[in-house]
């Protein structure tokens, strides 16, 4: 049996809150000090452990999928297997060159233009420059550019930069290839594209493949088994619908009040004008069938934006949409000015089946998008105390209709 990919043995980190950078030799001493006089409790509340004793083994060629709430470490696992940042505790053994892609511009030097920054991460990847260029036409070609591929990168919007960011990634042959949910950055076209890629250099090439996602549907489509982070602490290797199972059943009341203002998303074309910054679940009981609703959202903008609309998207765990609330259906278009505004979505009652949904969010107006978060959440839709058949379904909408019962010849039809 060949040797494994990849090898996490007992990885942990843990970061020291309000520092950064580098402890200096002070510090240090300081803390040989308390561990002497026993003052260990106060240096451990200043700390923050973001993995715990990590342990897992990669074989080459499998795509293995890392899911997780929020704050879960999965980003902080993948910069310490890229060596973008250094595991305080534990061994990792990476069997091959290794490409990332983990958020918006990674590795990408602003002020070069495309071309420049393909033959940079090539090189970066131990490429010669004569296998560099046998791959460049393929990479303009996929990541569909050619008329900016001279221009700084720096001049390119998010979605030409991740585009191209993947492209490289994936054509410039590291055997393991790391990627972070970035791609929820493109399009959904882009995105299809790809997870068909992924699959091809997975199952043709046979490199091994780590993917992060909070969507489900891609998970399912392309992973062989996942790890499941919770709180810093994996799982081990699990079949896919055990592995969801086990991070649906982690989602807290938290999850129903997401501070996002620091969360990479997929920015409009008008840039940061206007942006969500938080988004808070109010009802008592957050999400059940049959009762009422109601969402705030906290939004922040830069200048006057007229005829606003905001959008809350519910689909099922494997992409489908299941429900949209916007709210200019009627033509009710917001207005919004400089500063911070309070938004309050309210429905009389929730027509969802009791499920999880993968929720996402969008502000738009004038014609532009704003600002996308996709993915929002993982929001969980509850049974309803006052209706005992709430549960029938596996998800998706219920409404009452309106019904007529006449009588024919005597008998009910």
């Amino acid at each position: 049996m060949p040797l494994p990919a990849i090898e996490v043995r007992n990885v942990s980190k843990v970061y020291q809150l309000g520092t950064i950078g580098a402890t200096s030799l002070k510090d240090e001493l300081g803390r040989v000090w308390d561990q002497m006089h026993g003052r260990v409790e106060a240096r451990k509340k200043s700390e923050f452990s973001a993995l715990r004793d990590v342990t897992f083994d990669v074989q080459p060629g499998q795509v293995i999928g890392i899911i997780g709430r929020n704050g879960a470490g999965k980003s902080t696992l993948l910069k310490i297997l890229s060596r973008i940042t250094q595991q305080t505790t534990g061994e990792i053994t990476l069997r091959g060159r290794v490409g990332s892609l983990l958020e918006v511009g990674t590795g990408f030097h602003p002020d070069l233009t495309g071309r420049e920054n393909v033959y940079l991460n090539g090189a970066i990847l131990g490429m010669t420059k004569a296998e560099i260029r046998s791959k460049f036409d393929a990479i303009v070609d996929f990541a569909e550019i050619e008329k900016f591929i001279d221009t700084p990168v720096k001049r390119y919007s998010s979605g030409m930069y991740v585009r191209l960011a993947f492209a490289v990634a994936a054509h410039l042959e590291p055997e393991i290839l790391i990627l972070d949910e970035v791609l929820a950055v493109g399009d959904q076209q882009f995105q299809r594209k790809c997870l068909g890629k992924m699959q091809e250099i997975s199952s043709g090439d046979g490199r091994t493949i780590l993917f992060v996602s909070h969507h489900m549907a891609s998970i399912r489509r392309l992973c062989q088994k996942c790890v499941v982070l919770n709180q810093g602490v994996s799982s081990p290797l699990l079949d896919i619908e055990q592995a969801i199972s086990i991070y649906t059943s982690n989602l807290t009341e938290s999850e129903y009040d997401l501070n996002v203002a620091d969360r990479p998303r997929a920015w409009g074309s008008e840039g940061r004008a206007c942006r969500i910054k938080r988004v808070r679940v109010t009802t008592p009981h957050l999400l059940a069938y049959g009762k009422p609703l109601d969402i705030e959202f906290t939004i922040e903008c830069t200048k006057s934006i007229p005829e606003a609309m905001i959008g809350l998207a519910f689909n099922s765990l494997e992409g489908t949409r299941v429900l949209t609330l916007d709210s200019d259906i009627n033509g009710n278009f917001l207005h919004f000015e400089p500063g911070e505004h309070l938004l309050r979505f309210h429905l009389d009652s929730l027509p969802l089946h009791p499920a999880f949904y993968h929720c996402s969010a969008a502000l738009a107006g004038s014609g532009f998008f704003y600002d996308i978060l996709d993915p929002l959440a993982v929001w969980q839709v509850k049974t309803s105390d006052e209706d005992r058949w709430s549960d029938r379904g596996a998800g998706g909408c219920r409404m009452e209709p309106c019904v007529e019962l006449t009588p024919l010849n005597g008998r009910h039809a």
